[in-house]
């Protein structure tokens, strides 16, 4: 199977033993039609659309087998669709918990913290606690670098199935080049026609393309990414920037697709079971005064009432064929889908009983076990990210500096004061201040 993940070096090489050398643009080309069709651009649109609350249940129909063993659609049965999204709460909680609060970055050369300061504003955490989203959902996010009339750095969110990455290396740590794959409204007059473009990036600059029937034409000639006294310049490296969620790029959707699905379709069918009643649920019928049992179902449904009789003596009626539904039964396997689908997510649940019968620091710290592990592997991603940013703010070496991510955590405020104070003489009242949750 072809990988898409292959270095140029790697792709030419292959391309060149079949006897079939390839231009950068016929290499983008295949690209793109690998990526459109691999599992990993499904899993990044899964993600995407459950995040927002576009489940599978919603796509869900009642069916009966019908004449000839087909199946077939019912339409006259309750059909709820109900969404539980347990998997957005997952990712609010990983990304709130992570980046909700801006990281701290220290350095110790002071020119060099300024410019950093003036790079990373707040629209830039903003930027970066949203490409955190899309890490979570999609697996990976991306962060597009350019700069400003000014020349000062400036920072693009990518969606990440928009981008198609050519990594140089196994460890997808260096990109040969990338290509942007997107959709947008071209005006011509009063006309709007939907225009799929693709911007190829590598680290001399950028060339944009239409995208049509599978092949790239050219929209505009090669650009640099900067000018200057009339000569275009561009990167060491290809401007972008991945930001992942763990070393494999698997999105958390991978990990609770089936559970969520499950939970969605118990309270589903729970609805439709406390839905059914006389008038739609399954009857038996005793010397029915007609033949045609669809009019039947229409009179009860109308009327609210049937004509039976009595034949050979044998007394007519009709009779309900109830299944007994036994909600507590239900109450326990949804309680233990939403339990399944936390742990598997590794998340926490805020009313865990720990808080309410014992709220001390050391069951807070137990209950957000799952999601801290988790955090430190995102964190260790980031950190590699952020690292990458630096080097183009700074254009080559980097200044000693640290990233400190300002995790969000309940904490019992009253006994971490009572260990600083306790700590007091023997820590210093620096570092106790910085602890402090007032401070």
């Amino acid at each position: 199977m072809y990988n898409y993940f292959l270095s140029e070096t790697d792709r030419i090489n292959a391309l060149l033993a079949e006897g079939a050398p390839m231009t950068l643009k016929e290499l983008a080309q295949r690209d793109i039609r690998r990526f459109k069709a691999s599992r990993k651009y499904r899993d990044m649109l899964t993600g995407e659309a459950y995040y927002i609350g576009r489940h599978d249940i919603l796509r869900r129909r009642r069916t009966a087998i019908g004449e000839g063993g087909k199946t077939v659609e019912i339409d006259n049965l309750p059909n709820n669709r109900i969404v539980d999204n347990v998997y957005r709460t997952l990712v609010d909680q990983k990304v709130n918990y992570l980046l909700g609060k801006p990281f701290t970055l220290r350095c110790g050369d002071k020119e060099a913290e300024r410019r950093i300061k003036k790079c990373f504003d707040r629209e830039f955490f903003r930027t970066v606690k949203n490409i955190g989203e899309d890490a979570l959902n999609c697996g990976i996010g991306w962060l597009y670098i350019y700069l400003d009339s000014d020349g000062s750095p400036r920072f693009k969110r990518l969606r990440p199935f928009e981008v198609i990455p050519c990594w140089s290396d196994g460890e997808h740590t260096q990109l040969d080049y990338a290509v942007r794959l997107y959709e947008a409204i071209r005006c011509e007059g009063k006309r709007e026609t939907p225009v799929t473009f693709a911007e190829l990036y590598t680290p001399e600059g950028m060339t944009r393309y239409v995208y049509e029937a599978g092949v790239l034409k050219e929209e505009s000639p090669f650009k640099a990414y900067c000018r200057l006294d009339g000569r275009g310049f561009g990167f060491v490296r290809v401007p972008l920037v991945a930001f992942k969620y763990n070393s494999k790029e698997l999105p958390l959707i991978k990990n609770v697709k089936s559970l969520q699905d499950g939970l969605n379709s118990l309270l589903s069918d729970f609805n439709n079971c406390m839905e059914e009643d006389v008038r739609n649920t399954i009857l038996v019928i005793k010397n029915y005064d007609g033949e045609d049992l669809g009019q039947f179902r229409r009179n009860l449904s109308a009327y609210g009432a049937v004509k039976v009789k009595t034949v050979d003596g044998s007394q007519g009626g009709v009779e309900t064929l109830n299944i007994e539904v036994n909600a507590e039964n239900y109450k326990t396997i949804i309680e233990m889908f939403r339990k399944a689908i936390t742990e598997n997510g590794r998340g926490y649940n805020a009313k865990d009983d720990r808080l309410g019968s014992n709220p001390n620091q050391m069951n807070i710290m137990s209950m957000y076990n799952d999601i801290d592990i988790d955090a430190n592997g995102m964190e260790t991603e980031f950190s590699a990210s952020i690292e990458q940013v630096l080097r183009f703010v700074f254009a080559g070496d980097l200044p000693e500096y640290e990233v400190i991510f300002n995790r969000s955590m309940i904490m019992n405020e009253s006994e971490l004061i009572d260990n600083i104070i306790k700590s007091k003489g023997i820590i210093d009242d620096e570092i106790l201040k910085a602890r402090h949750p007032w401070a």
